[in-house]
């Protein structure tokens, strides 16, 4: 088994790497840089290619089974960098990482508590030295009704944790889970977005969810409400994020996610002119949070999306069952590849 990953973090994640290929007795290659067409041809005599999100199209797909990869392992849960379509053609395996949901859940929760309490505002007052109270009256997440919007894992464990708050919890999914109903109440989304002093995202990206949070959406929330995403940044529509915080229909957003953010984080851009004027936009309102894409970012979980790499591939080599698969390359004894879709 031979892995080549690209965007391999050498301060944290190649020690990890360096143990897991002795343990699953295998060979890996890798680069620090995002893959694009001038860095395809370093996969070259690898089985599988390891990513972050990234530029996974057809193109790129096209380039590296052209190369004699035959399997595409993101570090990562989602996978909608990733053309599937493009992928099964090919005949290409794709698997994908999970990990603890209580690491982003809890994150998200940090986020709402910094808006009620108006902590960036605060921290940016202190660094100039002025202690005034004038400015940073907060509010009690207590006395707030939250919508959690998806209540998959990590929605559903943001629900968990919050009900030790007191809040109220509203709760929107076109699947409903028993166990989260005993502690939120189950709503249309339009009545979440009514009722809701904070809008919290926990779903997916899908075609059918692309710019969840546009204007029709805005209208139908409250003035100064509060919208956290620590999920995917094609949920929100971003220039209609910023008209609503421009407006103050948006009190407070705090997203780990944007849009177009590929090629983005986890780099050093100190000094660079960084060509995104919605980012730039957003970083300029007092009422904005903007984190990296690191609410995954904890030791357990950086291992799990390591170890759970070399398992996925390991896995689709051999055929093996994994959740984590989602499309599984065969080859039968007349050399005919045949792809299997399991349920993820």
């Amino acid at each position: 088994m031979k892995i080549f990953a690209y965007c391999l973090r050498e301060f944290d994640e190649k020690p990890m790497f360096d143990r897991l290929a002795g343990e699953f007795q295998a060979q890996y290659g890798y680069s620090t840089k995002y893959p694009c067409p001038d860095n395809v041809s370093l996969a070259v005599g690898y089985d599988a290619v390891s990513c972050t999100p990234c530029d996974m199209g057809a193109d790129m797909l096209q380039r590296f089974h052209d190369e004699g990869v035959r399997y595409i392992a993101t570090r990562s849960i989602g996978f909608d960098h990733i053309d599937l379509d493009k992928a099964r053609q090919l005949g290409m395996g794709v698997c994908r990482v999970s990990y603890e949901p209580e690491t982003v859940a809890d994150y998200a929760i940090m986020l709402m508590l910094m808006c009620c309490r108006n902590m960036p505002h605060i921290i940016n007052r202190s660094l100039l030295q002025d202690y005034s109270l004038k400015g940073k009256m907060g509010k009690d997440i207590s006395d707030c009704t939250v919508g959690v919007v998806g209540t998959g894992q990590i929605g559903s464990t943001v629900i968990r944790h919050l009900s030790g708050f007191g809040c109220r919890l509203l709760a929107y999914d076109p699947c409903r889970d028993p166990k989260v109903a005993e502690k939120a109440e189950y709503v249309s989304l339009e009545e979440l977005y009514a009722q809701s002093d904070i809008v919290t995202l926990h779903t997916p990206a899908t075609a059918e969810n692309y710019h969840m949070i546009n204007g029709q959406a805005l209208r139908q929330m409250r003035d100064g409400v509060i919208l956290i995403n620590t999920a995917r940044g094609t949920l929100v529509d971003t220039e209609t994020l910023i008209q609503g915080l421009e407006s103050g229909k948006v009190g407070h957003a705090a997203l780990d996610v944007l849009e177009d953010e590929t090629g983005l984080y986890y780099a050093n851009r100190m000094g660079d002119v960084i060509v995104n004027r919605q980012m730039a936009v957003l970083r300029s309102f007092p009422n904005v949070i903007l984190s990296p894409h690191t609410a995954f970012y904890t030791e357990k979980v950086v291992w799990n999306m390591a170890y759970k790499t070399f398992q996925g591939v390991r896995d689709m080599m051999n055929g093996t069952k994994n959740p984590l698969i989602i499309l599984q390359r065969k080859e039968t004894d007349s050399d005919v590849l045949s792809l299997q879709q399991p349920p993820v």
